[in-house]
């Protein structure tokens, strides 16, 4: 669907991200990151807002790396789950897991994905976030415990995966669904057309 113009370097492990790169028709190396993240404690609130949080985190994996690819362009992404201001990145353990579901159950929270794409001709990088808001249903301890022993929390921000098993704690959301998963396909799309990176065919 699209011919390259331009090597692109996806800097993440996420199955999900290269999931939905490979359903838009682009082609791409992946190097992920091994930057440890800085992203906050759960419940934390952080100077400037979760969506700087999640940009930051995005520039430290695509500048990571960059200092490998020097002939590429580099796109690096991170997601963040926030309820109420407070930032909630991947579970701990199946405990911690159990806790944030509880307190998502019934409520609105957003979902916030930052973007950076770099390259060794750009002066600066190109960095913009993009947010969801996805409300959970009222959820039981049942179906908190059996969703968490299946084990797909564990990798996940918020400890959920709307595209897999997780779909159901979902009543409804409001934004960008591919931004749920982990990458927003129709606006990271946009920007390596207007990048000159891929070009419809």
């Amino acid at each position: 669907m699209f011919r390259m113009l331009q090597p692109l370097v996806l800097a993440s492990q996420s199955p999900r991200r290269k999931s939905l790169l490979h359903s838009a028709g682009v082609s791409f190396q992946v190097r992920p990151s091994r930057i440890v993240e800085p992203v906050p404690l759960e419940g934390s609130l952080e100077p400037g807002g979760p969506c700087e949080v999640a940009k930051k985190c995005a520039c430290l994996k695509t500048q990571a790396v960059g200092i490998d690819f020097p002939f590429a362009r580099v796109l690096g992404a991170d997601t963040l789950v926030v309820l109420e201001g407070a930032i909630f990145g991947k579970p701990r353990d199946a405990a911690h897991a159990v806790a944030m579901l509880q307190s998502l159950s019934g409520r609105d929270h957003q979902v916030i994905t930052g973007i950076c794409l770099a390259g060794p001709s750009d002066r600066v990088p190109r960095v913009f976030s993009v947010t969801t808001r996805v409300t959970f249903k009222r959820l039981t301890s049942a179906e908190i415990e059996a969703y968490v022993k299946t084990g797909e929390p564990m990798d996940k921000a918020g400890a959920y995966g709307i595209q897999d098993r997780g779909a159901f704690l979902v009543r409804s959301i409001e934004g960008s669904y591919t931004n749920v998963v982990g990458l927003p396909l129709c606006e990271t799309i946009d920007w390596l057309m207007e990048d000159g990176i891929i070009q419809p065919v």
